[in-house]
């Protein structure tokens, strides 16, 4: 069983304390129907202990599967591109269109971007192990955030001056943009966690594919089209 089940941000009913609920249902109906082995998609450094729901719920679906008696391997990424990804492309479709890009702080956390491809080869490979395994599911570059929005426009050749700005204004800016485009583009939680280093890891890579060239690669399509978070997963 490949686990990819969980939810962005709390919206409506849907919460990450039902979303662990759920996950535990399935694993718990996994082990009934006799499933041999699983491959669960986590987070980089989830902890039971977190002040933020995320990470606190992606560390109990993680001790759930552990209970569940089932063989298991956890794979954890933090920001994930390719297909139809959200966050880069969303980047780049702002980019494309406004004069000024802001980054929230220094922009000098860093992240470890994988590609989906890489993190489906990886999920099929753990298929084959045997015994119970974590790691990050990581790729090869370690850019700061503020190098990957420089890169994104780069590669699409927009001219937007890219500028840094207080998280809490950040994180205003885009509440109040999330209104306009009837989303939600960044939470409190995603900036704070990610400018504290948590979409980041020391880990070998276990991902091939550098997000560098992919930009280069895509940038005829990225930010063509606005990905909106809300029609995908909640629109009823």
């Amino acid at each position: 069983m490949f686990n990819t089940y969980w939810i962005r941000f709390a919206h409506g009913d849907v919460t990450h304390d039902r979303a662990v609920a759920n996950s535990r249902a399935l694993f718990e109906a996994a082990a009934e129907a006799g499933v041999g082995r699983i491959v669960h998609v986590s987070i980089l450094h989830p902890s039971t202990s977190s002040p933020f729901p995320y990470f606190r719920g992606k560390a109990q679906v993680e001790h759930a599967l552990a209970s569940s008696g089932v063989p298991h391997s956890i794979l954890r990424p933090s920001i994930l591109f390719g297909a139809d990804g959200v966050l880069i492309n969303n980047i780049a479709w702002l980019l494309r269109r406004m004069p000024v890009f802001f980054v929230g702080g220094t922009g000098e956390y860093r992240v470890r971007p994988t590609h989906v491809d890489d993190l489906a080869g990886l999920c099929l490979e753990h298929a084959a192990k045997t015994g119970n395994h974590t790691i990050d599911a990581v790729g090869p570059e370690r850019p700061t955030f503020l190098d990957l929005v420089v890169w994104i426009r780069d590669a699409i050749g927009a001219r937007s001056a890219i500028y840094r700005l207080p998280g809490e204004l950040l994180v205003l800016s885009s509440t109040v943009l999330g209104y306009v485009l009837h989303d939600v583009l960044l939470t409190r939680e995603e900036y704070t966690t990610m400018s504290h280093g948590m979409a980041d890891s020391n880990a070998a890579a276990t991902a091939t594919t550098r997000v560098s060239d992919w930009l280069v690669e895509n940038s005829s399509q990225l930010g063509m089209r606005y990905a909106n978070e809300l029609d995908r997963h909640f629109k009823r």
